[in-house]
C-alpha cells in the first residue's frame, strides 16, 4: 500500500520538498499539499508589492498548479489540527480528515494582534502578504478621496519597509499624499548598530514618514489608537507589523511546544515527540538553539527537511540542520531605496536597493516554476535579503 505524505504549507522550507513529489512517488508514496491559498506569497517582496514596484503574480508561487502538475494532491483549505496518535490532519471547516504516514508542516507565523479591539475595515496586518493586496486597494481609495492619516505599527524591519512602500504608493498623480505615522515602541531597530538606526531614521524623515517613538500601541479600536500612557489618537487605517508568533495548529493539537508556542523539534527538525512529524520555518522551535523568526532558516532548511522525509521513508540515518552564519538583510524602502545591513557593515541608497531587487528576482526565477518543470536551488542561493530578513 502506498504510504502517505501530507505537507501542510507551501512556504520556504518546503519549495525543495514540492520540487521533489516526482521522487517520492518513484518510491510508491501519494503527496497531499494541505494550503488555505493556491498561491504562496514570497515575503521579501511583499512591502514592494505594497508600493507597486512587483506585479502580485511576479512575487508568488504557483503552489497549487505546481503539485497537480507534478502528480500530487492539492487541498485548499487549512490544517486546523494534528492528531499525533491516530495520524491524521483535521481540516477547518470540513469533515475530510488526511490520514498521514509522515507528516511535514510549513505553517508560517502571524502578526500579533494582542492590540486589537476586534474586526474593522480599517485594521490590517502585514501578514499574510497577500493581505498587503486589500491594504493597497483600501490606501489607495482613501488617498484618492482627499487628505488621510495612515499608521504602521511597530519598529521592526517591516514596519520601516511598508511605511516606505505606503509612502511610494500614494505619490501617484491625482492622490493625496496621507500623513503616515509609524508607531515604533521603544524605538526603531532595537538592537541594531546605530548608524543603520540613523541611516533608516534619516530615509524616514525625508519622505516626511513621522517616527513616533517612547510611545507604545496598546489597543486599535476602528480608527482609533489607543496609548500605553492613556492619550489616544486616530488614523483612517492601521496596520499591524508588530513581530510574530508560530501558528496555533500546534498547540490547538496537544504536541510539545518551545518557548514561543512553535513546534520542538530536534537538530534533523523532526518533533521531538513523534518522530513522523517534521517542520520547519517560522513555525518550529529548534531544540538545538533559539532561531529568530526570519526566512533565511526557512531557505537553509530545503534541503534537510527534502533528505530527512526521504531517508525517514527509506529508514534511512537523518541529518542534521546547521543554522549557518549571518545573513544579507536589505530593507526596500520605497522609491529605489535600499537599507543594507550583514555583519556591522550597513549602507542606504539605490545600490542597496538593486542589489535587492536582483536577489530576489534571481531568487523567484528560481523557485518559479512552467506546469510539468522541475526546478532546484543552487548551491549557496538562499534569496533575497529582505528587511524581514526572509520571515
Amino acid at each position: 500500500m502506498a504510504k502517505k505524505v501530507v505537507l501542510l504549507g507551501g512556504g520556504h522550507a518546503h519549495l525543495q520538498t514540492l520540487a521533489a513529489i516526482g521522487s517520492f512517488q518513484a518510491r510508491g508514496c501519494e503527496v497531499t499539499v494541505v494550503q488555505p491559498s493556491p498561491w504562496h506569497y514570497y515575503s521579501g517582496m511583499g512591502p514592494g508589492m505594497l508600493g507597486g514596484s512587483y506585479r502580485p503574480e511576479e512575487i508568488r508561487f504557483a503552489t497549487r498548479r505546481q503539485v497537480e502538475a507534478l502528480g500530487g494532491r492539492f487541498v485548499l483549505a487549512r490544517a486546523e489540527r494534528i492528531d499525533p496518535e491516530a495520524k491524521r490532519v483535521h481540516l477547518a471547516g470540513s469533515e475530510e480528515v488526511l490520514p498521514y504516514d509522515l507528516l511535514s508542516c510549513n505553517v508560517g507565523s502571524s502578526v500579533r494582534w494582542s492590540t486589537t479591539g476586534g474586526e474593522s475595515e480599517n485594521l490590517y496586518a502585514a501578514k499574510p502578504i497577500e493581505g498587503l493586496l486589500a491594504v493597497r486597494d483600501r490606501v489607495l481609495a482613501l488617498a484618492a478621496a482627499g487628505p488621510c492619516r495612515l499608521a504602521v505599527v511597530g519598529g521592526g524591519p517591516a514596519a520601516l519597509e511598508i511605511a516606505g512602500n505606503l509612502h511610494q504608493l500614494t505619490g501617484r498623480a491625482g492622490l493625496h499624499r496621507p500623513k503616515i505615522v509609524l508607531y515604533a515602541g521603544r524605538q526603531i531597530l532595537v538592537g541594531r548598530s546605530p548608524r543603520l538606526v540613523r541611516l533608516a531614521r534619516d530615509i524616514l524623515l525625508d519622505k516626511g514618514i513621522r517616527i513616533v517613538e517612547g510611545l507604545y500601541v496598546v489597543r486599535v479600536d476602528g480608527e482609533r489608537l489607543l496609548f500605553a500612557d492613556g492619550s489616544q489618537t486616530q488614523a483612517a487605517l492601521t496596520i499591524l507589523a508588530t513581530g510574530v508568533e508560530p501558528n496555533r495548529l500546534f498547540a490547538h493539537s496537544g504536541l510539545a511546544l518551545g518557548n514561543d508556542g512553535g513546534l520542538l523539534v530536534n537538530g534533523c527538525l523532526q518533533s521531538v515527540a513523534y518522530p513522523d512529524i517534521f517542520a520547519g520555518g517560522d513555525c518550529i522551535a529548534f531544540a538545538p538553539r533559539p532561531l529568530a523568526k526570519v526566512g533565511v532558516y526557512a531557505v537553509r532548511q530545503n534541503r534537510v527537511l527534502c533528505e530527512n522525509l526521504m531517508a525517514f521513508l527509506q529508514d534511512r540515518p537523518l541529518v542534521e540542520f546547521s543554522p549557518g552564519g549571518a545573513y544579507l538583510q536589505i530593507c526596500n524602502l520605497g522609491m529605489g531605496i535600499g537599507l543594507f545591513s550583514r555583519e556591522g557593515i550597513s549602507f542606504s541608497g539605490r545600490l542597496a536597493f538593486w542589489l535587492k531587487d536582483w536577489i530576489d528576482r534571481r531568487f523567484m526565477r528560481t523557485y518559479q516554476m512552467e506546469m510539468g518543470n522541475q526546478m532546484a536551488l543552487p548551491e549557496g542561493d538562499e534569496g533575497g535579503g529582505d528587511g524581514q530578513a526572509k520571515r
